[in-house]
Parts: structure tokens; sequence; C-alpha cells
């Protein structure tokens, strides 16, 4: 529910593969109408195109022509460099730079570009004429700089029609494979890389390209070595730091992708993306304050970079320095960078005052295996379809089994990969939408920048996120009166509306698995658990732990998640469990295994230890369903609350803390009375299934009068 986003730039390229055959057909479209010469139209869709991939090389290229067209050259100088950067093994993007650069009169410039792109094997007569034209305006001593590279190059020319004697793939093959991943056509670009890589193996591209083509497959853990041994023959080449960074990150390695975001800084250090997922690596440590930095740096290069704004504020989110207040401030910010980038929003719209169905959109990007599915799951399922239609708009195309099995309780399922902001607002109100629902807040690939075009009459933000989206036109938050007490609705720059008992209602996992004794039983020693993310586990919260395990000389401590299955995060923690005077031999740790395997983890486990600010919220419904109690610490905000809403939704209100010195009170007292301990984990599934938390029937009443309620009030 709560995930970093983890944005990707593969072949120098922002987002995710599986957003590309979209952008394509929006390519071919725009393609279609500047060949017709309707200039303006082709234009808005190249601009579209680059909200969505901002270094898209085609769109970049073909926008630049435009601007040369038009002549406007100088505009287009951007747009033909990001090209060039984003694909520099395509000849023609090399040509159609060096030519705008001399028509803009920066010739140095063309010369300096023109005699790399020689050093790199571009050749023929374009290239020629190229030179031509620079011979004809640059000054004498220039001139003579000009000719060596291509004397050196001539001499090259003649052995490399030598196969024997050919050291690097020609111009030829580089373009194919640039044209092959430009299409679509990865298992086809795969093969040709491979046969790069096996006949130049000393050469970085073929193992580029394999690493490349795995990646767009999905397949990133065969990615990795290829990316590694290309990292090392192209050492000066960003793009392949970067995405070795990606894989590692992806693959739970946040050492080693800091290590390599880190050296494509040391190459490009004005690079916004890079900084955004050296941040990335950074939280994944548990290093909040050298993240928050990294996330303001990249916001420094690009100040309109949302993405990176929205990482910011979910990290600022895990801090218990930060006061309400200023998170909201914060938020605002945001707010207010969107809402630069909008033209006209929407003021009016084709919806009936009093319609017999209320249309509600749901944009999210976790329509499936994922915390969002889980809580979202049971509760579709008893929507009454007479008096809600539902319509969900994923922000991806990432579609797994709890997708198909959710997907018949909405009567359209329309996908904004692809699209920019303003297209999809476009194609959300052209569906008649009443109330439009955000479901990702400011979590990974979340589309909040659609609302601000305020593409539905009544727009809401509910279950993904635990804060303020700071978008005014987000006019309504869902929460619950322990989640939001009433003092503290102001700092919200949406309206509060009130669910009764529970904002959320989790969806029971859908694995066979028997509620085990508590594993202090048979051994005598109490075993605390916590399955939390390492960037939830402050120094705060050891010291908390600390003192608690110090009361408890027999008390065992299991620690779980994706972090630490790299031992090198796993000696992070070590150092900084010593420092708050726990032994190392008191605690096991364990990375990420599927999901049944960690359920079943909670049978080695007597109770669960909470984070703060930042608790668990899928955590400790997965584990009240595995008969596991979590002991919690309430805080200010929505976020800190979290745990304290579930467990007195849940009917535990006596595992909720008031602040440090009870928690740790808490833990001492019911740890010493294993007995008790035992007896509540006999019934405590049963007693969970039939509370508020876990009664979709009952929730979903609630939630379709919340829906209401919001439209209604629009007329009142």
């Amino acid at each position: 529910m709560k995930g970093h986003k983890k944005l990707r730039k593969y072949y120098n390229n922002r987002n995710t593969p599986h957003r590309f055959p979209p952008v394509d057909q929006t390519l071919q479209q725009a393609i279609t109408l500047h060949q017709a010469g309707n200039l303006q139209e082709a234009e808005r869709l190249y601009r579209a195109i680059l909200e969505v991939v901002p270094k898209h090389p085609d769109a970049n290229h073909n926008l630049g022509q435009l601007k040369v067209q038009i002549n406007q050259t100088s505009a287009g100088l951007p747009h033909f460099k990001a090209a060039l950067e984003a694909n520099p093994n395509y000849g023609q993007y090399w040509l159609s730079y060096i030519n705008a650069l001399i028509r803009a009169g920066r010739h140095d410039t063309a010369h300096q570009v023109l005699a790399q792109a020689q050093e790199l094997g571009l050749h023929g007569e374009e290239v020629e004429t190229l030179a031509g034209r620079l011979l004809q305006v640059l000054p004498a001593d220039s001139q003579a700089k000009q000719r060596k590279p291509e004397s050196r190059h001539s001499k090259r020319d003649t052995s490399s029609s030598k196969t024997s004697c050919q050291k690097s793939p020609g111009a030829k093959e580089m373009n194919t494979l640039a044209a092959l991943f430009n299409e679509g056509r990865y298992p086809e670009a795969e093969h040709l890389a491979r046969k790069i890589m096996e006949q130049f193996p000393g050469h970085g591209s073929g193992w580029k390209g394999l690493g490349t083509a795995f990646i767009f497959q999905g397949r990133k853990a065969e990615a990795l070595a290829p990316m590694k041994k290309a990292a090392a023959l192209l050492p000066e080449d960003v793009a392949v730091h970067y995405n070795l960074g990606n894989i590692q990150l992806e693959l739970g390695r946040p050492v080693d992708a800091e290590a390599s975001y880190r050296r494509a800084l040391e190459l490009i250090p004005e690079d916004a993306d890079a900084h955004n997922n050296l941040a990335i690596a950074l939280k994944n440590q548990g290093r909040l304050e050298e993240a928050k930095a990294s996330y303001r740096r990249a916001l420094e290069i690009e100040p309109f970079y949302a993405e990176a704004y929205s990482n910011l504020l979910l990290t600022l989110n895990h801090s218990a320095s930060h006061h309400p207040s200023y998170l909201l401030e914060e938020a605002r910010g945001y707010g207010r960078m969107v809402a630069g980038k909008v033209g006209m929003r929407f003021s009016a719209w084709d919806c009936m005052p009093r319609p017999e169905r209320l249309r509600v959109g749901m944009v999210s990007a976790d329509l499936r295996n994922h915390p969002v599915g889980f809580f979202l799951e049971s509760v579709l399922a008893q929507i009454n379809p007479s008096c809600i239609e539902l319509i969900a708009y994923p922000t991806n195309f990432i579609a797994d089994e709890l997708s198909v099995r959710i997907k018949p309780y909405f009567s359209a399922w329309k996908p904004l990969g692809g699209l920019s902001d303003e297209a999809a607002a476009g194609l959300i109100h052209a569906d008649g939408v009443n109330l439009l629902l955000d479901l990702s807040g400011h979590t990974s690939d979340n589309r909040l920048p659609i609302f601000a075009w305020k593409p539905a009459p009544v727009q809401a933000s509910w279950l993904g996120y635990f804060a303020t989206t700071g978008v005014t036109e987000m006019d309504y938050l869902l929460a619950d009166e322990v989640g939001v007490p009433r003092a503290q609705r102001g700092y919200f720059t949406e309206t509060v509306w009130y669910l009764p008992d529970t904002r959320l209602c989790f969806s029971p996992p859908d694995v066979n698995l028997a509620v085990a004794d508590p594993p202090a039983l048979k051994s005598g020693r109490l075993t605390f658990g916590c399955f939390q993310s390492m960037t939830k586990i402050g120094d705060g919260v050891l010291a908390v732990w600390g003192e608690i395990l110090n009361a408890l000389p027999g008390a065992g401590l299991r620690l779980q998640c994706e972090q630490l299955g790299d031992p090198r995060v796993v000696e992070q923690l070590v150092r900084r469990l010593q420092h708050h005077g726990i032994d190392r031999a008191r605690v096991s740790f364990h990375g990420r295994v599927p999901r049944k395997a960690y359920l079943a983890a909670h049978a080695a486990v007597d109770m669960l230890l909470d984070t703060f600010p930042y608790p668990g919220g899928t955590t400790t419904c997965d584990a009240l369903w595995m008969g596991v109690p979590t002991l919690t610490l309430a805080g200010e905000s929505l976020l800190a609350r979290q745990g304290a809403s579930l467990l007195i939704a849940a009917g535990l209100a006596e595992w909720v803390a008031a602040g440090e010195a009870d928690y740790v009170a808490k833990a001492i007292a019911i740890a010493s009375d294993q007995p008790k301990l035992a007896l509540l984990r006999t019934g405590l599934r049963q007693q969970v299934l039939a509370s508020p938390l876990f009664d979709a029937p009952r929730f979903a009443r609630h939630f379709e009068a919340a829906l209401w309620g919001m439209w209604e009030r629009l007329y009142v």
C-alpha cells in the first residue's frame, strides 16, 4: 500500500517497459499528422508522449525536426540532444543534431559533436556533407582540428572492412538493434544482441543490448550479469550504470544500486533521474536523511519532476521529527506544482444530478497482488452494482491473478499508461464519471496530476495513502475517527469524510494455513517479530526495542523484509542494533519469500512489535489472520495512527500504546504472561474475521453511503 516509487530508465527512458506500446501508438498518430502537415496537432501529441516518457528518443527527435521546419531551430536543439542521449547508437540522431547546430549557428559545438560521432564510427555521404558545410563556416584553426578525426576514421574504415580485424560492431547492426527496441520487438533484439555479444565479447554494446532486452521482457534476474559486464566494458556509459542500478534495486540490492547510481552521477552530475533513484536506494537502506537530500537535489535540477516530489513526500512521512503542519505545507507545494502544469481545468461535466447509479472511477497502480488489492478485493465483491457502477483506471499495464478476479466487478477497465495527464483527464471526463477515487496518493506510479485537471465533479483520496495529497482539486479524504481525530482535520487540503468503524477492510488471504501454536510454548523463550521494511525501522524504533530486550534477557527478535536478503544491509543493521544495545546473537534476519511462506513464518513469532511513526498495514492484518497480535504506538498523524485504527477495529484496543514509555511497559507485561498470550492466539482469527476490519458486506454498505453522500452534497 505504501511502496516507494521505483522509476526505471531502461535505454535511458524514465518509465517502465510496459508503457511503451500505447506510447508508440500515440507516436504513430503524431508522425501521421506531422507528415500531413498538421504540425500543431503533431506537436501536441509529441509533447503528450514526452510528459509520460520525457526522454523518449523518437518523440524528442521528431519534435526537434518539427521545430526546424517552423524556423525555431534553437528550440529544437534540446530535443535533438535528448534523443541522442537516449539512444546514441542511432546514426540519424547524430545527423539531425549536427545539422540543427549548424542551422542555429553553433558551429563549434557542431564540430565537436561531429568529431565525436566519427570517433564512434559514423560515416557516409551525409556525414561528409555536414563536414563540408562546417569547413565553409569554421575558422582556419577549427578546420585543422576538423580534418583530424576524418583521417583517423578513414584508416579505421579500411581495417574494419576485414571481419577478422573488426573489434566493434558496425553502425548498421547497432541501428538495427535500436530500431528493434523502439518497435517493441524485444525477443528479436535479444537474438541480435546475443549475436553481437558473441562476435565482439570485448565490446560492451552487445552485453548492454542483451541486458536491456531481458529488462524489457521482465527478466530482471537474467539482466543482471550482462549489464554488469556492460558496465565494466563501458565505464563512461551513463545509461548502463543507471540501468544496472535499476536492476539491482529491483532485485533487492540497494547497496549495489547506490554504487551504480553514484557512478552515473559522476558522469552526469545534473541528472535528476540517477538523484531520484539514488534516493530510493538510500531509503531502502534506512538512510532517510540522505534520501531526502537526494530527492531535493533532483527537484532543484528539475522543479516540475512530479515523481521525485511524490517520493520526497512519501519519505517525509517516515520521520517522527516532522510536525503534521510541516508535512501539510510540503504537500501544498506539490499541489501548486501540478496546478502550474494544468491548462484549462474542466468546469462542466456530463453527469445527471440525480443518477440511478453513481459512476465511480478508481485510479490506481495497484489493482493486483499488492496491499491495495488485498484491501480492495472483498469490498468490490460486496458493492451493489444496481446503485454503484465502477470503472477501473489502472495507471500501468501490470496485471496478475488478482487483477483477473476483480476485473468483472468493473464495467470498464481502461489503463492510463502512455497517456499524458491531459489526455487521461479528458478520457475520464468523457466517461461521465460522477466521482473519481485516487487509490495511490504519493506511492509508486501514481497519477495525481490528473486530478488537478478536475475530470470529475467530485474527487476523493482513499485506501492507498495515509496523508494529504496536497492537490487542492481533491475534494475529500476518506478516514475513520481513530485515524484522524476531529481536532486533526486541519492537516489536510481535503475535507475529511468519516467512515464508521474503519477506513479499511481487509480481504482474508487466499491460502490454506492453520494458526500455529506460539513458539514460546515449546522453547520457553518468547520471540518478538517484525515484518516491516527497513525504511520503517528508524533509530527511535531500535532504541525502544533495545529497552524491551534489555528488560527481557531471554527474549529474541525475528526480523524479515526484502532488504534483509542483502548481506550488506544486514551488516549495516547489525551495527545499528549494537549501537542500541541489542546483541546480534538475539536477532535472526530473513529476506523476502513468497506470500504463503511469509504467512507461514508467523509460526516462528509470539507477537509483533510495530514500527513508528510508520506502522504496518497489510502486515498487521496478515498477522491478525495468522493469530499473531501486534503491539502498536498511536502517534499524531493519520499514518502514525494507522496501526491503532486497525487494532481497535479488530477489537484489540489494549494493544495500542499511547507513547514510547507505554509501548515498552505493554511489551514487557504482555511478554511476561505467556499463558494469556497463548489463549488469545487460539481464538484470534475467529475474532478478527467477525470484526469490522474483515466484514466486507458491512464495510461496503458504509462505503456506498459515503460515495452517495459526497455526491449529494453538491446539491445541498
